[in-house]
């Protein structure tokens, strides 16, 4: 058995055990974190910003609400930068180091639904999960692409619109690429305009009606979903609903406190503050050596 141990141990990778590097900030300590729809393999995935909440943060449980990866982009052509490999190898670092990872498949990453209940490097791999809170609430955690009509039935029309949102986001990530040069924060171009398209709020308000609706079939107190890349909060009858967002727009995560209390932690708009304050650090320690 010794023997057996030592062997698995020396077929783990060097980097699993590098020590991190010393953070500025101290790190936040969170009970449960849920996050969704990275689409590593897109252009559009804000790995950096992913990267640098991951580095930040510790959590006893860390759900991966689906999309992932995004298998539909990948066999369109490959797309796999440094950074992408960077969040993997945080997440399987998270799940060396005691935290229990649980991978949700979504629609973009479907092919690992046949791998269900299977655990792959310390993570865990589901169709959806049941998540007891500190405080005693029972939350349905699902991606939640089986509400959307659009993927459920109509498989073309899905890609024909993923086309199209593809579109949207090379935009945006065109448009930020202009802020940087600027040295402006990255700010979402994409998710401004779909919350103010009449079209797309009536579809939001829909899906999370019917995702509320399946929670209560549940008999659960509550449901966790991602898929529309729209973050929320919102108490709908007896249900409460959370969306986690995504890591291509809006970059946001929920969150579950030592007490149970749950909120999401927008992580662009905490760049953004940051990127505000640093100009005016040098102001203030000047002021201080006047004193």
């Amino acid at each position: 058995m010794a023997r057996k141990t030592a062997r698995s141990a020396a077929s783990l990778p060097d980097w699993l055990d590098l020590p991190e590097p010393q953070a500025f900030r101290p790190k936040r300590h969170y009970r449960t974190v849920w996050i969704s729809d990275v689409h590593l393999g897109t252009r559009g995935c804000n790995a950096a910003l992913l990267l640098d909440f991951l580095r930040s943060t510790e959590c006893e449980v860390l759900y991966l609400v689906g999309d992932i990866v995004d298998g539909w982009r990948l066999r369109k052509g490959w797309y796999w930068p440094d950074a992408h490999n960077e969040v993997v190898r945080r997440v399987l670092k998270m799940a060396h180091r005691g935290t229990r990872v649980v991978l949700i498949a979504g629609n973009h990453d479907e092919m690992l639904r046949p791998y269900a209940g299977m655990n792959f490097g310390g993570v865990q791999v589901a169709l959806d999960a049941i998540h007891l809170t500190a405080d005693g609430r029972r939350l349905l955690v699902t991606h939640g692409d089986e509400f959307d009509a659009v993927v459920l039935y109509a498989r073309w029309l899905a890609f024909l619109g993923d086309k199209a949102y593809a579109l949207l986001l090379r935009a945006n990530v065109m448009f930020n690429a202009v802020r940087r040069r600027f040295k402006l924060p990255y700010w979402s171009l994409s998710a401004y305009l779909k919350k103010r398209v009449k079209n797309a709020v009536q579809f939001i308000c829909a899906y999370e009606e019917a995702v509320a609706a399946a929670a209560r079939e549940r008999q659960v107190d509550g449901v966790v979903c991602g898929h529309i890349h729209s973050a929320e909060i919102r108490q709908i009858g007896d249900i409460t609903y959370y969306n986690d967002g995504d890591w291509v727009e809006s970059c946001t995560a929920l969150v579950e406190e030592p007490d149970g209390a749950m909120r999401l932690v927008d992580w662009a708009e905490e760049a953004r503050r940051a990127a505000r304050a640093a100009p005016a650090l040098p102001h203030i320690q000047a002021e201080e050596e006047t004193v």
